[in-house]
């Protein structure tokens, strides 16, 4: 299908006369650039309660941001990573997304400011990842949510960490985790699949900056195989949480989303794959402007409160 009508303007925007594309950018300037186009999607709305704290970390404290319902409808709290592709991206430049999710789950999100590389490469948001979810799940109580329906998410890179972390929470015994909400994941060191290729730099996500996002990530080649770097590349993914996976047909990253998708239920876990015909990367951190991304914001909601 062609690229849907709303999503024209974010795709004219990003390849404007005088847009730096953000391959070309270091990662400082790039980070600036992504808060700047998140003060674009307008003022977020309310929740009952945020609460910014610190947990402990591997390495040093990991800056977390709590988002409370008036009640937590679901009894469940959802541990959110941000996209990014490990590069760039923050807790603030989320919050919108998070409150969205917290109103209309009515479940508690915890947001996790985890290390980004080039400073801190590849395990280093992995691990802090793994952290948080710890946190999560033993204090759920104090969280107003039910230690046995923890859930974690994220989108893109972030849905990339949302993946490992159960792969890792599998592989050491815990914590459990319910669901798996994986918003248009990486999940494979691949840049020459089918969707790669048909849009690699005519839509919002190109394929050189994936470039660039790897290259920063990765501290050496060899690591682009391993299961919590490529989850796709994992040779089990039996005995993990039921998924929900969301991709975007316009989007660099669509096939290897089908992939984890189709790789999971092959293994007997329980997923729900959408599509979101005529989308682009990004798309439901920018529902304010995009039917669509308010129509997976509803599925996403669902999923977190069944």
């Amino acid at each position: 299908m062609p690229l849907d009508p709303e999503a024209q303007p974010l795709v004219n925007a990003a390849h404007a006369p005088g847009a730096i594309p953000m391959h070309l950018l270091p990662p400082d300037k790039a980070r600036a650039v992504m808060l700047v186009q998140t003060a674009a999607l307008g003022p977020a709305e309310a929740v009952h309660r945020i609460e910014d704290r610190s947990i402990a970390g591997p390495e040093a404290d990991v800056p977390i941001r709590i988002y409370s319902p008036a009640e937590n409808k679901a009894r469940r709290a959802l541990v959110y990573f941000h996209g990014g592709g490990w590069v760039i991206g923050s807790i603030e430049t989320h919050d919108a997304l998070c409150r969205m999710l917290a109103n209309r789950a009515g479940c508690t999100v915890v947001s996790v400011e985890y290390r980004l590389a080039p400073e801190h490469k590849f395990p280093a948001a992995t691990e802090d990842a793994y952290a948080a979810v710890r946190w999560a799940a033993e204090h759920a109580e104090e969280l107003g949510a039910d230690a046995t329906r923890t859930a974690v998410g994220g989108d893109s890179a972030g849905g990339n960490l949302a993946a490992v972390v159960c792969l890792m929470a599998r592989d050491r015994g815990g914590p459990p985790i319910d669901l798996q909400v994986l918003l248009y994941p990486i999940t494979d060191y691949d840049l020459d699949t089918r969707s790669y290729l048909a849009y690699a730099d005519r839509y919002l996500l190109t394929r050189d900056a994936m470039s660039w996002f790897w290259q920063h990530y990765l501290a050496d080649e060899a690591d682009k195989t391993k299961p919590y770097v490529s989850p796709l590349r994992a040779p089990d993914l039996s005995r993990l949480p039921r998924a929900l996976i969301i991709t975007a047909e316009c989007d660099p990253l669509c096939d290897e989303g089908d992939a984890y998708a189709r790789r999971l239920e092959a293994a007997g876990v329980a997923v729900t794959h959408a599509c979101y015909p005529g989308m682009v990367h990004g798309f439901v951190r920018r529902a304010t402007l995009l039917t669509q991304g308010r129509k997976a914001l509803d599925q996403i909601a669902a999923a977190l409160s069944a």
